[in-house]
């Protein structure tokens, strides 16, 4: 029973040419925080010591401790590795990303003199924090004896007339079923006008998928912080999120053995692109009750996306030995929908070692049913109760320390963000090791940071409730190099 739930959960995590799935109310919602080489080598947990552009994105009373104008900008080289395990056969890609994971500028303007009290400082700051990269290859490979992806053809077609499939008056079948029809990888028993057969009866192809995806989201920020008697710190950010989501499928099945009689082979490609733009705001406070020890809170409204848009298409090849190799593509889908995601609260706190170092924690609180899909032209009822019934709640975890030499810092951190999904559909956990260094040079600084990440995530090619494959065991294993360049007025 449980394996048929995952195999029916997992159906719904796949790229879907006619709706929106909960996985992609997953992907959207998740935030892996890239930001300022110093953030980053102490594995993000840097909320409640503050002065650096990364709290922006998470407790933004941390900017709040600026006392003077600066300007941050941090290219970033990213390594994605991946290896793939699909019936017992073992895979690899990679990808090599460059970007900027934040630039900023903040203007600190002095409110009263350092002794006695009352307000010392406000901020205005605007920059980028990047949220999540989307960018990776996946290329997964392996035999199966048992069935082939037109399975889920056939049985999407049994019982629809062959007359409306080669029409497709409405377009409703033009992304798989028709063209699958026109270059007879299914078509009716003879006798019948409503029942089909493909030339893969009964499996015995070598099947795989190459999956290319690309994309970010990227947080455009503008914040505003104060400072009271440096013992209160308070902030607030408004959040322009851009997302960019593009997939391109490239799945294949061909008869290795060459005992299929008739079937060679056919291809099932497949691109999707999203775009979207939401709105979101942060709030946040630091308490510092004694001179080494910093607390905070933050909360994190939702995103709202009021504008996202899909666009994909699909190409389908076939070639069977009684006709010629050929193609036929698809015509370019659009639909518009509204997405939001789920509200965070963070806590952070932060040991400060006199002038030598410090050590810093963060924890952070998600709970991913709580993402939704709405239009104006579809109720989305399925969707959003597979995301209740999928997901759960999750508690992230952020530690970071930093030791000063002279001009050189000393940076390490950890960290784990939760595996999102409820019982144990997947695993999802991803944890992060970090380290890096920083030098100081009258008003400039520069920060470098690496940082390794893993993840282990399961993938299913395709599948119903009545059509199971295994599922490929999927490794996602990053390396990123941030360089921060940063000029204190």
């Amino acid at each position: 029973m449980k394996k048929i739930l995952i195999i029916t959960a997992f159906v719904l995590f796949t790229f879907s040419v006619s709706a929106q799935t909960a996985d992609d109310a997953l992907r959207y919602s998740q935030n892996f925080y890239e930001s300022t080489a110093r953030s980053m080598a102490m594995g993000g947990a840097f909320g409640a010591l503050g002065a650096d552009f990364s709290t922006a994105a998470t407790n933004p009373a941390g900017m709040g401790l600026f006392r003077t104008d600066y300007y941050s900008i941090s290219p970033e080289l990213n390594f994605r590795n991946t290896s793939s395990e699909y019936n017992s056969t073992l895979s690899s890609d990679s990808r090599t990303i460059f970007n900027l994971s934040n630039f900023g500028y903040v203007s600190a303007i002095k409110l009263g003199p350092e002794s006695g009290k009352g307000w010392k400082f406000m901020q205005f700051s605007f920059g980028m924090n990047r949220l999540n990269n989307f960018n990776s290859n996946l290329d997964m490979q392996g035999a199966n004896s048992k069935n082939s992806r037109l399975d889920v053809y056939l049985e999407n077609a049994d019982g629809t007339n062959y007359a409306d499939i080669e029409n497709d008056k409405n377009n409703n079948y033009s992304f798989d079923l028709n063209p699958a029809w026109q270059l007879y990888l299914i078509d009716t028993i003879p006798g019948y006008q409503d029942w089909y057969y493909s030339p893969v009866p009964y499996g015995g192809t070598f099947q795989r998928e190459q999956l290319q995806t690309r994309g970010s989201i990227n947080e455009w920020y503008f914040s505003f912080s104060a400072n009271y008697n440096n013992v209160l710190y308070i902030g607030a950010t408004v959040g322009i999120d851009a997302l960019r989501y593009y997939s391109n499928s490239y799945y294949s099945e061909y008869d290795a053995a060459d005992t299929i009689p008739y079937f060679k082979s056919w291809e099932f490609d497949q691109t999707l692109q999203t775009k979207g733009t939401g709105v979101n705001i942060k709030v946040g406070l630091i308490v510092q009750p004694v001179k080494w020890l910093r607390v905070g809170v933050a909360y994190h409204s939702p995103i709202w996306y009021p504008n996202m848009r899909d666009t994909w298409y699909t190409t389908t090849f076939a070639s069977l030995e009684w006709t010629s190799p050929a193609n036929i593509s698809s015509p370019t889908g659009s639909y518009q929908y509204k997405m939001t995601t789920p509200m965070k609260f963070l806590a952070d706190a932060g040991l400060l070692i006199g002038n030598k170092g410090s050590v810093s924690f963060e924890y952070e609180y998600v709970n991913y049913t709580k993402a939704k899909f709405k239009a104006n032209d579809y109720n989305y009822n399925t969707e959003n109760t597979n995301i209740q019934n999928y997901f759960h709640s999750v508690n992230n975890i952020r530690v970071g320390t930093e030791w000063r030499l002279g001009i050189m810092d000393i940076r390490a951190g950890y960290a784990v963000y939760g595996s999102p999904y409820a019982r144990n559909l997947n695993d999802g956990m991803r944890q992060s090791y970090s380290g890096g260094l920083g030098f100081h040079f009258n008003n400039l600084t520069i920060d470098l940071a690496y940082v390794y990440s893993k993840m282990n995530k399961d993938y299913y090619l395709y599948g119903t409730k009545d059509i199971v494959v295994n599922p490929v065991r999927n490794t996602y294993n990053n390396n990123s190099i941030v360089l921060s360049f940063g000029y204190r007025l």
